[in-house]
């Protein structure tokens, strides 16, 4: 009897089958759970990619303002400039130099 104590208990081919079933579940729910990781981390690195594609959409219409010509400032007029240009507009509306000169409150010596 000693010897019947001492043996190993035979499984059946169901309960191996049903044990094997068990270790595949757990891997396919380990597998789920790594899919879910997965669709999580690329989520992030996909948000990531995309604001590092604005930023240098971003970058690039910097350097497209930098690299385009501005416009040329128009030059500063001198005083003397001035008074010309106005004594210009006053003749081209009909006054005469002794007129301007007159509004001016400045004698003009002829």
């Amino acid at each position: 009897m000693a010897e019947a104590e001492n043996k190993r208990q035979r499984r059946t081919p169901q309960e191996r089958a049903n044990e094997l079933d068990e270790k595949i579940t757990k891997i396919n729910q380990s597998i789920n759970e790594l899919e879910e990781k997965k669709k999580t981390v690329v989520e992030e690195y996909d948000a990531k990619i995309t604001a590092a594609k604005e930023r240098i959409k971003s970058l690039e219409a910097k350097k497209q303002e930098i690299l385009a010509p501005k416009a040329p400032r128009k030059p500063r007029k001198t005083k003397k400039q001035k008074i010309q240009e106005i004594v210009k507009l006053a003749m081209k509306n009909g006054m005469s130099v002794e007129e301007v000169a007159s509004q001016l409150h400045v004698e003009v010596e002829s």
